[in-house]
């Protein structure tokens, strides 16, 4: 067959035939379509080209047309394109080869700047040629139209079946579908149901998806998850299961559909054609509230999302309090700097003392340096003796109310080991009743199941052995001494507040419950205090004054640097001193244990050096000479100090060398009695300096 706007030049190139399904379901379901592109190979060979010169692309089966990003036979036909080695190219239709305009538009400039030739099972175009490249043109909006149109006729479909509450969901964890009645059900396993309920409990009482996770894990507790097949597993608790839970509007009974918009955007630089974006509760397309059982009410769900958007304090959200945390800092995501409104932040760890710091400049790019910073302990203390007078219940229905809780929490805990009991001992007793149906002679399969019984009995013990073992450890049967213990506990909220059990992250939910923010400002004169206005839930505002200390750097202790002194010279290694210090429990400037690190970090300071330090044949340089001047470290050995401190002083002028310096020579110094003490009292009066206003 001859076809006038083929031409020799095309012949002698390669014919490539492409093929497309958008899905793998529609390669297998529809066959007829597959085999019709398949056969454009016979009418390649009918235009005149030889069966050897033909090529199929077929690897983009299964690949939708929408975009060539996961397209790799697409972008495979461009470059031969692009190199000139192809000469036509078949396709059933426009829309095999593209359903996006963008992707068509290209593949139309390639071909026409390389003199290829488009042909389907009707006709051959030449896209140089203007009418043909019109055609064209047209045929590739029209196919990109046609797939915006199945889709709204795909979703119309969707979307009127769900506004009526039909349409099946994906049920989660705590839930199963009801064909009949067409919506969700409760999970008729009551483990699921008691579990799922104790998530909602605890992050009501705790304020965060981070202590639900902890208190699962302190209880030896795990999360249910109900496959696809329905078959039941128990997985540890973590975050991202955790978060899914409390978002979910399904557990307020709220058939929903449409809480997230699916589109094409630029995210970092690069194309993403399916970047997933929530949209807000206002903006949902199908909101049906109390349309199946709910483990929360709708009230309780909201109050819940605006929880977990105020623990996810970031630099963009800083009105966010953030989660309650353990550390010391009470008043973490509460305090405001009372110069700039920029929520000041906790800085503490490494042993240091606990600080909150406005670092607003920095944050802004307005400066290198922070606002200011202040020490948390008197603040803390300040707030929490005005919350501990405000918080004063009525004592005979706080007892009571507590002592119901308690005991409703042990029982709801008890259950829940209970029922997991429950279910073990009737899988091992399933496992007996298979094993000993098998024909004993039908050896195989009754090793199999006797060695399934086996599993089972002994998931069965370890089990039992750890509901005993938290039984004991956390109390779950209370007795009359118990119960008298939390009425007392109940009475005297001081008491609750400063028991060891009491977590740091229960006192700052303690506080949130009362108190809004809390805004703190530096006053230096007449003297140095800091301006408390505490802004209660009620809207009423309490102020007061706090003194604001200087604070003091950590030192080592005297003894724990003659010990080190005394180890080194024994000719210990930095490793064997630490360990030896551990065991004698020598505390350091920071309470935490030694390591060779901090070992070595006091030599150096201290100028204590082993007597088999290597680089030094002729010995360490003396402390003291003849003449009775003393070296920077001789002067460090006789304060007790470090020799940064003594550079300091070189630096400041407040000691003078008496002798050397410059070119490397050694500093040496002339220390009397009299400027021994002016330098100790300076000493004693120096402050770290945090901040320009401290």
């Amino acid at each position: 067959m001859n076809h006038s706007k083929i031409g020799r030049t095309h012949q002698q190139r390669r014919a490539v035939v492409y093929l497309r399904q958008s899905t793998m379901k529609q390669v297998h379901v529809h066959r007829e379509s597959t085999k019709r592109q398949y056969g454009l190979s016979e009418r390649a060979v009918q235009l005149g080209w030889c069966a050897r010169d033909v090529d199929v692309i077929d690897e983009d089966l299964g690949q939708s047309g929408a975009s060539a990003e996961k397209r790799t036979g697409f972008r495979r036909l461009a470059e031969q394109v692009s190199l000139g080695r192809v000469g036509v190219i078949f396709a059933l239709e426009v829309s095999r080869l593209a359903r996006s305009s963008a992707d068509w538009h290209k593949l139309l400039d390639l071909c026409g700047l390389a003199d290829v030739l488009i042909a389907d099972e009707h006709d051959v175009f030449a896209p140089n040629d203007p009418n043909d490249r019109l055609l064209l043109g047209l045929k590739g909006q029209m196919s990109e139209a046609e797939k915006y149109w199945m889709r709204l006729r795909l979703r119309g479909a969707q979307e009127s079946k769900a506004r009526r509450g039909e349409l099946k969901l994906i049920a989660p964890t705590g839930y199963v579908w009801d064909a009949g009645a067409q919506r969700l059900e409760f999970d008729p396993d009551q483990e699921v149901q008691r579990v799922l309920r104790l998530v909602f409990e605890r992050f009501e009482l705790d304020g965060s998806a981070g202590a639900v996770i902890g208190y699962f894990i302190h209880h030896g507790l795990l999360l249910p998850t109900r496959r696809s097949n329905g078959d039941l597993t128990h997985q540890r608790p973590v975050l991202s299961r955790v978060l899914s839970i409390l978002h979910s509007p399904i557990y307020a009974g709220a058939y929903v559909y449409g809480r997230h918009h699916c589109r094409a955007a630029l995210v970092d630089g690069r194309v993403r054609s399916n970047h997933v974006v929530d949209l807000p509760r206002e903006a949902w397309k199908v909101n049906i509230q109390d349309r199946h059982p709910a483990y929360l009410s709708w009230e309780q769900f909201v109050t819940n999302q605006d929880k977990l958007q105020d623990n996810r304090h970031r630099r963009q959200t800083p009105d966010a309090h953030g989660a309650a945390g353990q550390g010391e800092a009470l008043l973490q995501g509460l305090l405001l700097c009372g110069r700039c409104g920029y929520r000041m932040s906790p800085q503490q760890g490494g042993g240091q003392v606990a600080r909150y710091l406005c670092s607003a400049p920095v944050q802004k790019g307005i400066s290198t340096k922070a606002c200011w910073s202040v020490a948390a302990a008197a603040i803390d203390a300040a707030v929490v003796s005005q919350f501990l007078e405000a918080a004063q219940p009525p004592e005979v229905e706080l007892s009571l109310a507590v002592t119901r809780e308690v005991e409703r929490q042990a029982r709801e805990l008890d259950g829940i080991w209970k029922v997991r009991l429950e279910r073990a001992r009737y899988e091992a007793q399933l496992a007996e009743r298979r094993y000993k149906a098998v024909d004993p002679d039908n050896r195989v399969v009754a090793h199999t199941l006797e060695a399934d019984w086996e599993t089972k009995l002994r998931a069965l013990g370890e089990l039992e052995r750890a509901q005993q073992d938290a039984r004991r450890e956390h109390r779950v049967d209370l007795s009359p001494a118990d119960r008298v213990e939390i009425v007392g506990l109940a009475r005297e909220l001081p008491r609750v507040w400063a028991t060891a059990s009491t977590t740091n992250a229960q006192r700052k939910n303690m506080l949130r419950i009362l108190i809004q923010e809390v805004a703190v400002t530096p006053i230096d004169l007449p003297r140095r205090m800091s301006r408390v206005r505490i802004l209660w839930h009620t809207g009423a505002v309490t102020e007061m004054m706090v003194d604001r200390p200087r604070s003091r750097a950590p030192r080592t202790s005297a003894s724990a640097v003659e010990a080190i002194r005394e180890l080194t010279g024994r000719g210990n290694g930095d490793t064997k001193i630490a360990a030896e210090l551990n065991r004698q429990r020598v505390p350091s400037c920071k309470g935490q244990s030694w390591t060779k690190q901090t070992v070595r970090s006091i030599r150096r300071r201290y100028a204590i050096e082993s007597p088999n330090s290597p680089g030094r044949p002729g010995g360490s340089r003396p402390d003291q000479r003849v003449d009775g001047l003393l070296s920077m470290r001789g002067v460090a050995r006789r304060l007790g100090i470090s020799q940064r401190t003594i550079r300091g002083w070189v630096e400041s002028g407040k000691l003078k060398p008496a002798e050397g310096g410059g070119h490397g020579r050694p500093l040496w110094f002339s220390l009397d009695d009299r400027l021994e003490q002016q330098l100790l009292l300076g000493l004693s009066r120096r402050s770290r300096v945090v901040s320009p206003s401290n």
